[in-house]
């Protein structure tokens, strides 16, 4: 078991595109079975515990599917993800030191070694946020990390903010971190509520991290087989590359 190490899962979004009001879309099967047992396996495969679900719309439907070996956090209001790690932080015990923080709609695409490479990146280098990103072939809609010459990250931009030349960047930020929970105890209260949906986004500690010369790394994927599920079209993709995944 990795030492002082927890996980937060995010699950409590409603995923209104779903259309569905019997269960929160992540109980939603995905080559067989409910897409957040996905990454509940990935989480055991890399002997990560406490493991900490983020829970919400249709919390029943996500509750009932574990047993007593995870433990939940219910975020009544969604506030966005950074909303919902601070809940998820509140119920981890006060001795774990770093977080791997996942979705529960897109880790079935995630290897384990990529995840151990990631946790490894950010213990050799006494990080404060290390990040995964991957290349798209098409970003439309999506953030994109922006790197200076030397190929340091510099930080995040939305699509909207970007300029023409960042929106030619295919390198994204699919959120999936790890954070030392004394970074995230110092700035997830200065993330700033978006203006435009009212909620607090975790991509903000990037970016914030950066700007008060906090350690933040990166692990570069490249091109890997990766669908965030928010449409049912979007789930029949997904279920189409993890079938030729395999």
């Amino acid at each position: 078991m990795l030492e002082r190490f927890g996980a937060i899962v995010l699950a409590a979004g409603e995923g209104k595109r779903m259309r569905d009001k019997t269960g929160n879309k992540v109980t939603m099967e995905l080559a067989g079975r409910p897409m957040i047992l996905h990454t509940a396996e990935l989480l055991k495969g890399l002997d990560v515990y406490p493991i900490v679900i983020v829970v919400g719309y249709q919390k029943h439907s996500v509750m009932r599917l574990f047993g007593h070996d995870v433990l939940f956090a219910e975020q009544r209001k969604r506030l966005g993800t950074a909303h919902a790690v601070l809940k998820g932080l509140h119920e981890l015990p006060n001795d774990v030191e770093d977080i791997l923080i996942l979705q529960g709609d897109d880790s079935a695409f995630y290897k384990r070694e990529m995840i151990r490479e990631l946790i490894d990146t950010h213990k050799q280098h006494k990080a404060a946020l290390t990040f995964l990103t991957i290349d798209v072939d098409n970003p439309t809609g999506l953030g994109r990390v922006i790197r200076d010459g030397e190929g340091r990250v510099m930080g995040m931009v939305e699509e909207k903010d970007a300029t023409n030349e960042q929106r030619q960047i295919h390198e994204i930020n699919p959120a999936c971190y790890v954070m030392n929970t004394g970074f995230l105890r110092r700035y997830l209260p200065k993330v700033k509520k978006s203006p435009v949906t009212r909620e607090y986004y975790l991509t903000n500690l990037i970016d914030i991290g950066i700007q008060n010369g906090e350690k933040v790394e990166t692990v570069r994927a490249g091109r890997i087989p990766w669908r965030g599920v928010n449409t049912r079209d979007e789930l029949r993709e997904a279920e189409r590359m993890l079938a030729s995944k395999e």
